[in-house]
């Protein structure tokens, strides 16, 4: 029988190498997105939607669609936000609870509504996408941290919560990934921190035992994985993908 998976900001960037990654690997790939005209580019085969993974009603239409088509085996609550990055005392507030909503209320909106379907099948992986922010401290980025940082408690709890129910939650903390979100990280931390951009990525470069960034495919591959029946016992588990971090704050 197919599987079905749900990828949240699935039409571009990491969540777009794990939709493609899933549909290389059989799975019915549903995908939302707030981006309607990167959802346009998507392939027609795909089950693609346009929803703001903060909002709940949109989330709450989507679970309902797929629980009249079979259910959810797999959930990657993968939508967020860069945030800004400034000085703690410079961090508008309103900006602080943006990159909170996002990043945090979306992983929260799609477990909430993953869980009921998944109960009923008495299986199912959630896996949530937090970042090695969520691990460290990062200077600069105060909101996008707290936030990753409370996935991974958010994590941790539906690990204990769903596990009797077979229901498997881990998460996966990207490194720095090659793309257009963290191109806009290094232009605004250069402009914080006095550097040049490609200071700023050499530091991030360097922070890692292996020297580079990520790419997506490398996130989406152990997304796959943790969906499949050969992480059937791993659960609660706190996952990185950033060539191993070894200094989060690199001064060059």
């Amino acid at each position: 029988m197919t599987r079905r998976v749900l990828i949240t900001a699935g039409a571009s960037g990491v969540g777009r190498a794990m939709a493609e990654a899933f549909d290389a690997a059989g799975y019915d790939v549903w995908i939302t997105d707030i981006d309607a005209t990167a959802l346009q580019s998507v392939p027609e085969h795909w089950t693609a939607r346009k929803a703001d993974a903060s909002n709940e009603a949109d989330m709450s239409a989507v679970f309902q669609s797929m629980a009249t088509k079979g259910g959810l085996d797999a959930l990657c609550a993968n939508a967020g936000i860069a945030g800004p990055t400034a000085a703690v005392e410079d961090v508008d507030l309103s900006d602080w609870r943006s990159c909170i909503s996002v990043n945090l209320d979306g992983a929260f909106l799609a477990a909430k509504h993953a869980a009921p379907l998944m109960k009923a099948a008495q299986t199912g992986s959630v896996i949530l996408t937090s970042s090695t922010a969520g691990q460290y401290g990062y200077p600069y980025r105060s909101p996008y941290a707290a936030a990753k940082w409370a996935v991974i408690g958010l994590m941790k709890t539906l690990a204990m919560e769903l596990g009797p129910h077979g229901i498997r939650a881990n998460a996966i903390c990207p490194g720095a990934v090659e793309g257009p979100r963290m191109e806009g990280v290094l232009q605004r931390e250069a402009a914080a921190k006095g550097m040049t951009r490609d200071q700023v990525y050499a530091g991030y470069a360097a922070g890692t035992s292996m020297g580079r960034f990520v790419e997506g495919r490398d996130i989406a591959n152990m997304a796959v994985f943790l969906a499949s029946d050969s992480a059937r016992l791993i659960s609660g588990q706190v996952i990185a993908v950033d060539g191993h971090t070894v200094n989060p704050d690199p001064k060059i």
